[in-house]
Formats: C-alpha cells, sequence, structure tokens
C-alpha cells in the first residue's frame, strides 16, 4: 500500500456533488492499494499513520502525532498513486489493485484507522468522483510505501 499523508489546517472532499465531508486540524491520507497487497498489512499502516509524529511541540519541533493532539483524519482512495511513468507520457495503472482487493484494503485501512485516538476519521468514497480540498499545514508530506517494510 502506499499512503501519502499530508499535515493539514482544515480540509474537505465532496463525493459525486454532494456536501462536503469536512475535517479541522489534522492529517489527509492519500491511500493507494496495490494488486499484491494484503488486508495484513492494514493494521501497521494504520497506526503508522495515525502516530506520525508530524505536529510541533512546544519547542517547534515535529514530536507530536494527530493522534497525540487528538486530531482528524480524512482518508481518500487514490489508485493512481501506483502510476507508473516509466514508458511514455500517459501512466499506467496496472499495479494498482481492483475490486474487490482495493475496496476491502481501503475499507479495512479506514476501520483500523478508527480504532486509534483520532478524534474523528472522515472519509471520501472508494470510486466515486471526488473533489479534494486542503490547506497542508508546513508544507508537510510524508510518503509511506509498504513494500519497503519487507
Amino acid at each position: 500500500m502506499r499512503a501519502v499523508i499530508q499535515r493539514v489546517s482544515g480540509a474537505s472532499v465532496t463525493v459525486n456533488g454532494g456536501a462536503p465531508r469536512t475535517i479541522g486540524a489534522g492529517v489527509v491520507v492519500l491511500l493507494g492499494v496495490r494488486d499484491t497487497d494484503t488486508l495484513a498489512i492494514c493494521p501497521k499502516l494504520a497506526q503508522k499513520c495515525a502516530g506520525l509524529r508530524i505536529f510541533d511541540d512546544a519547542e517547534g519541533k515535529l514530536n507530536l502525532s494527530a493522534e497525540d493532539l487528538g486530531l482528524s483524519a480524512l482518508v481518500v482512495s487514490n489508485f493512481t498513486l501506483y502510476g507508473n511513468t516509466k514508458k511514455g507520457k500517459r501512466p499506467s495503472f496496472i499495479a494498482a489493485a481492483k475490486p474487490p482487493l482495493a475496496v476491502d484494503a481501503y475499507e479495512a485501512f479506514v476501520a483500523e484507522l478508527r480504532k486509534t485516538r483520532l478524534a474523528h476519521v472522515e472519509t471520501g468514497e472508494f470510486g466515486a468522483e471526488m473533489q479534494l480540498t486542503l490547506t497542508n499545514d508546513g508544507p508537510i508530506t510524508i510518503v509511506i510505501d509498504t513494500d519497503e517494510w519487507k
């Protein structure tokens, strides 16, 4: 799995033109699932995302997590994180997982994230047309690729 985590002062996602799903300060997680992933990695990745120390402590050092501060998370599925640009100008998405694996992994990750000490977890909707608005705070953006953990 690949997760792009951004520290935000606020974010929202609109799904299929509906009402915005909004969070205040916290993290936005763009989540991509690879065709070789398993659900077993979801708990560890969720803990890592919630516990990333990317927020300032009293001394201005990145020593606190969204979980430590009781902040929120917005999770949006994003198969394009597995876009391969090795050849040509059109990305290939062949490594991105397809349903049912992609849906199951996304839902399992969200369920695990909701078990953490985050104040609130909001989501987009898998496979839907979405518009994401966020204010990246810092800017701080971290990329986690679980393939690197092997």
